[in-house]
C-alpha cells in the first residue's frame, strides 16, 4: 500500500492549494528544512492542520490538549530539560507503571502494565525517542503528535513541579550558612545549572513571577528581614520573607546578572537583562536605590514574545472605540495619553499606531525604553548617557519626513515645544504625560512653559486611562451591593435591580484574588471651541473639567460604572482605580 505524502494529504484531504505547497517545497529544498518546518515557520498552513495531516500519514493520533495528571516525574532526574526541548519530546509515564519482572505470577502483564506515551511534534524525532526510551529503560510505548507550544508547556510544567519551592530554597540556605560564603567566592556566577541556592532562588523568583503574569518583583529590605513581593494586575502580593542576611547575596546575584557595579551600594543604578523562560522572551528592567536598611531592588518584567493587542481587543464600547480610531487617523496635531505609571498608556498608543501602520505612512517613535518592536516602524531608544535625549532625537527625526511621531513621554519644556512645532507643521504626534486626569494635562503643559494659544492650536485630544481588574469568570458571584458602597459611586439600589452585578470571591485559577487580567477605562477630552476658549482664559484644571463634563465628556468614573454594570468588574475596583 502506497503511503500518501504530506503535500498530497494537505491538498486532497484539507483543500490547501498546490501552488502554496509547491512554493514551500522549493523553499524547504533550498534551506535544507522539512516541508513541515517551512509551512509552520512561514505561517502558510496552521500547525494543527499539518499535525492532523501527519496523523493520516503515520497513523499516529494528534492531541491538541495533553493530560498531564497522574504522570511520573522520575525521568527528570535523568533527562536534561534541553534534550526534550531540542527534539520537542514529552514522555508521559504512568506513576504506578511496573516492569515485567515486578509483576506477580498471579497477574498478567496486560492487566498490570500501563503503557508509556511519547509525545512528539515531528516524525523525524523518532530516533531521539528511541534513545530516550533506552535511557529510561522503557521497552514499549505509544506515540502521539502535539503542537510545539503544548509540548514545551508540558515540559516546563513537569520540571517546574520538581524544582525546589522558593520557601524550601530559603530554608536550605538558612540551614547552611557556609554555602553562601562559598557562593560569594565563586567566579562562575552565570551558570544557570549551578546548584548554588542563591542562583536557584533568583531563577525561581523570576520564573514564578512570569508564570503568575506578574509585572514587577519588589525586593524590599526591612529592619530584621527581607520582603519579596510581586505585582499582579496592579496589586502587590507577598511572595517570600527570607532572613535579613540573605539580602546581600540576593542583590549581588541580580546585579551580576544585569552587569551592574556590585561594589557601588551608595548610588542608584539602572540596567536591563533578557531571559528566556520556556517559550517566552522576558525583558527585565532592574532598578536599585540605596536606603537606610540596604539596597532596594525593583525588577519590571516585560513579555516580549506576547503579541500586541489591537484596539478591538481592548473591550472598548463601540462609540468610544470609533472616537479613538478617528483620532489616530488625524493628519496633524497632538494626542496626549495621561495616567500614572503602569496604566497602559504606551500599549494603547501602540495599538493606535498599529491601526494606521501602512506602507504609505512614515512612522517614527522615540521611547525610553522601546517596549514592543513594531514591524515597519522606525523606533529610537533614548540613551541619556551618550546625550541622546527625547529633545535631541525629536530635532533629528523631524528632518526624516515623518507622518506620525510617537514620543514616549513629554518631560520638559524643550520636548513639549518641539512636539508642538511638529504638530503645527503637519505631523501627527502621539505622546504620554503623567497627570491624574485629562484636564490636568493642560495645567501641566502650561506649567512647563507652553503658551495657552499654542496648546489650543496644536492639541486635538487628551485621553486619560486606567487599568481596571476583570472579575474571574470561574468564581464571580452575583449579589446586591450595600447602599453605602453604591452611594460612593452616586448610585442607588434601584439602579442595580434590573442589572446583574458581581462580587469577587477567589479560586485557584485566579490565585484567590477574584480577578484575572485587566481592561482599560478611558476619559476622552475633545478640543471643541468651548474647551479652547476656556483654556485661553484659564489653565485651572477644575474649571476645564467642569466645561468638559457639561459638554458630555464621559469620565473615568462613568466608564468604570459601565464596566461594573456589564459584569466585568466590581464596585471596589472602580473606586480604587478612579479615586483621583
Amino acid at each position: 500500500m502506497k503511503i500518501e505524502t504530506l503535500s498530497t494529504i494537505l491538498q486532497n484531504r484539507f483543500g490547501f492549494s498546490a501552488e502554496m505547497i509547491a512554493t514551500a517545497e522549493v523553499s524547504a529544498l533550498k534551506d535544507g528544512e522539512s516541508l513541515k518546518e517551512v509551512l509552520v515557520r512561514k505561517k502558510i498552513i496552521p500547525e494543527r492542520s499539518i499535525l492532523k495531516a501527519l496523523e493520516f500519514q503515520y497513523d499516529i493520533p494528534f492531541e491538541s490538549k495533553l493530560d498531564l495528571n497522574n504522570k511520573s516525574l522520575d525521568f527528570i532526574e535523568t533527562i536534561p530539560i534541553h534534550f526534550l526541548k531540542k527534539y520537542h519530546i514529552l514522555p508521559l509515564l504512568p506513576v504506578h507503571s511496573l516492569k515485567e519482572t515486578d509483576i506477580p505470577e498471579t497477574g498478567t502483564p496486560e492487566a498490570k502494565i500501563q503503557p508509556a506515551t511519547m509525545v512528539i511534534n515531528d516524525p523525524s524525532s523518532i530516533q531521539a525517542v528511541d534513545d530516550l526510551a533506552s535511557l529510561l529503560d522503557i521497552t514499549a510505548y505509544g506515540l502521539v503528535f502535539s503542537t510545539k507550544a503544548e509540548i514545551l508547556s508540558g515540559i516546563n510544567t513537569f520540571y517546574d513541579k520538581k524544582s525546589d519551592r522558593a520557601q524550601q530554597i530559603v530554608q536550605d540556605m538558612e540551614d547552611n550558612v557556609s554555602i553562601i560564603s562559598e557562593f560569594e567566592q565563586t567566579s562562575d556566577l552565570l551558570d544557570d545549572n549551578s546548584d548554588t541556592p542563591i542562583i536557584k532562588l533568583v531563577n525561581h523568583m523570576i520564573s514564578q513571577s512570569v508564570k503568575a503574569s506578574a509585572s514587577d518583583i519588589h525586593i524590599e529590605p526591612r529592619q530584621d528581614s527581607l520582603k519579596i513581593r510581586y505585582r499582579i494586575d496592579g496589586i502587590l502580593y507577598d511572595l517570600l520573607e527570607p532572613a535579613k542576611w540573605i539580602q546581600s547575596s540576593l542583590i549581588t546575584r541580580i546585579k551580576v546578572m544585569a552587569n551592574m557595579d556590585i561594589a557601588e551600594k551608595r548610588l542608584p543604578q539602572d540596567s536591563r537583562i533578557e531571559v528566556r523562560i520556556g517559550n517566552k522572551d522576558i525583558d527585565i528592567r532592574i532598578s536599585t536605590i540605596p536606603t537606610t536598611l540596604g539596597e532596594r531592588v525593583v525588577m519590571r518584567l516585560l513579555d516580549k514574545s506576547s503579541s500586541l493587542l489591537s484596539l478591538s481587543q481592548f473591550g472598548i464600547a463601540p462609540q468610544r472605540l470609533q472616537t479613538i480610531r478617528d483620532l489616530s487617523r488625524l493628519s496633524n496635531g497632538i494626542i496626549l495619553m495621561t495616567g500614572p505609571t503602569g496604566s497602559g498608556k504606551t500599549t494603547t498608543l501602540y495599538a493606535m499606531l498599529s491601526e494606521i501602520n501602512k506602507s504609505d505612512i512614515n512612522i517614527i517613535t522615540v521611547e525610553d525604553p522601546v517596549e514592543y518592536k513594531l514591524e515597519g516602524i522606525s523606533q529610537i531608544q533614548v540613551n541619556s548617557k551618550i546625550g541622546l535625549t527625547f529633545a535631541k532625537s525629536l530635532r533629528s527625526i523631524v528632518r526624516q519626513d515623518p507622518d506620525v511621531i510617537l514620543i514616549g513621554e513629554i518631560r520638559d519644556h524643550e520636548t513639549a515645544s518641539i512636539a508642538v512645532q511638529a504638530a503645527l507643521t503637519g505631523h501627527l504626534v502621539l505622546s504620554t504625560l503623567h497627570t491624574n486626569d485629562s484636564a490636568s494635562a493642560i495645567t501641566r503643559l502650561v506649567d512647563i512653559g507652553i503658551e495657552p494659544f499654542l496648546i489650543t492650536s496644536a492639541l486635538r485630544a487628551v485621553m486619560a486611562q486606567r487599568l481596571i481588574r476583570v472579575l474571574c469568570d470561574d468564581c464571580k458571584e452575583t449579589y446586591m451591593p450595600d447602599e453605602e458602597m453604591l452611594k460612593n459611586l452616586g448610585l442607588t439600589r434601584e439602579d442595580c435591580r434590573s442589572k446583574k452585578v458581581y462580587k469577587a470571591t477567589g479560586c485557584n485559577k485566579c490565585f484567590h484574588t477574584g480577578y484575572r487580567g485587566r481592561t482599560p477605562i478611558f476619559e476622552i477630552l475633545p478640543f471643541d471651541e468651548k474647551i479652547k476658549n476656556t483654556i485661553l482664559k484659564t489653565s485651572d484644571s477644575t474649571k476645564i473639567r467642569e466645561v468638559a463634563v457639561a459638554q458630555n465628556m464621559s469620565t473615568l468614573l462613568q466608564n468604570g460604572i459601565e464596566k461594573f454594570f456589564n459584569g466585568i468588574t466590581t464596585i471596589e475596583e472602580v473606586l480604587r482605580v478612579t479615586q483621583l
